[in-house]
């Protein structure tokens, strides 16, 4: 009896005229067995016909064996017959088994290249000249591109691939030299322009006066991420997705991201901290940079202690009239106070905490539309890949 080695690349027919001269049966001994005439047997004993579902039953009867083993030849013959696949079906399957391929190429990030050409163009897009550089794909240390806001998980692959567009954006920008105190002493006048969102737009030049490479990139479709402080040729790059689309969201990234700035959390280590703020993240795992980020965040747009004695002295019956006074009181927009009263009472365990004056939670997005530095919602930013 032929092995399945043999037997994948020949015929079943051969294995049938092997099984009738081992049993000393010559054709019309099959054909009478089968109930069928030499003639019409003929065909299959000299291969020019496939064994069918049925008469892989009935040889299996013939022959006292069982069927699937005529059915399984068989499979096997027409598997080794079978047209060799585009050797770019296998490329195509390990990228988009870890990127989102297809959105990138939708995006136009990279271009829907021939696929001897793909492994290429990935490699542009991540800055390396290996693959096996590439996290997800091959050895390349996840840990030295990204450290995720919500503690230590690692990021994820559309979340790295977001990061590497806002990084080659960056490049892009001919941006004056760093100045920590520059920065610094901006901060009031950032601060000024986020009393009201057509003062927004004026934010992403004062930061790119101090040396701030200032990005906003479109999130890829169900990537959670608001923003991410890194850089490049030793100057510092905020980006912001604004998927949350709210001013109070907006305003707390960019004050977190420039603290990270500040601090120059990452500039030595390479780490970049991709953010993600979520109401119900564990406080306790965030690190030490990422804590007192937070805290700077929410102390420039709010005084804490005067927010803190506003909500007790309030409790839970805070008017739209004591917010918008609040707000003007402390120069700010009314959503930012809102959003962060949100915030606290969601965390208190206040039931519907984000549906309390929602109106005021208007978009923000297109206010930055105009910014040479973007990328998404129908705008393709030029990296020269």
């Amino acid at each position: 009896m032929p092995n399945l080695e043999t037997s994948a690349v020949e015929h079943p027919s051969v294995f049938i005229r092997e099984e009738l001269e081992a049993r000393g049966w010559d054709q019309v001994d099959l054909a009478y067995i089968l109930g069928t005439s030499p003639q019409q047997l003929s065909p299959l004993l000299n291969g020019k016909r496939d064994i069918s579902i049925d008469m892989a039953v009935a040889l299996g009867d013939a022959f006292d064996v069982p069927a699937e083993l005529f059915a399984n030849l068989q499979k096997l013959y027409d598997l080794n017959k079978a047209k060799r696949p585009d050797p770019g079906v296998k490329t195509r399957a390990n990228w988009v088994n870890k990127f989102p391929v297809r959105e990138m190429i939708r995006r136009q990030w990279i271009d829907d290249t021939p696929p001897d050409l793909l492994d290429l163009q990935m490699m542009r897009f991540f800055g390396t000249n290996q693959v096996s550089e590439i996290p997800f794909v091959g050895d390349g240390e996840i840990a030295a591109h990204a450290y995720k806001k919500t503690g230590n998980d690692e990021i994820n692959p559309s979340q790295l691939v977001w990061l590497h567009r806002v990084r080659l954006i960056a490049k892009t920008m001919d941006c004056p030299a760093y100045s920590k105190r520059s920065l610094i002493e901006a901060l009031p006048k950032i601060r000024a322009h986020m009393n009201d969102k057509d003062d927004l737009p004026s934010i992403p030049a004062l930061l790119w006066d101090c040396g701030v490479r200032f990005v906003v990139v479109e999130p890829l479709d169900g990537t959670k991420i608001d923003g991410v402080c890194t850089w490049v040729d030793d100057q510092p790059v905020i980006g912001v997705s604004t998927r949350l689309n709210r001013m109070d969201n907006l305003c707390f990234v960019i004050r977190h991201e420039i603290e990270h700035v500040i601090q120059e959390d990452g500039k030595q280590s390479s780490y970049s901290h991709v953010d993600v703020f979520e109401p119900d993240r564990n406080l306790d795992e965030l690190s030490e940079e990422e804590r007192r980020a937070d805290n700077a965040a929410a102390e420039f747009l709010i005084p804490q202690d005067k927010l803190t004695s506003f909500m007790a002295r309030k409790g839970k019956f805070i008017s739209e009239r004591d917010v918008l006074a609040f707000a003007a009181r402390h120069h700010i927009h009314p959503s930012v106070v809102i959003g962060q009263i949100h915030y606290r009472r969601h965390r208190a365990g206040y039931e519907n905490a984000y549906g309390w004056l929602r109106k005021y939670m208007t978009g923000v997005r297109d206010y930055f539309m105009d910014w040479e530095y973007r990328d998404g919602w129908g705008h393709v930013a030029q990296v020269g890949l």
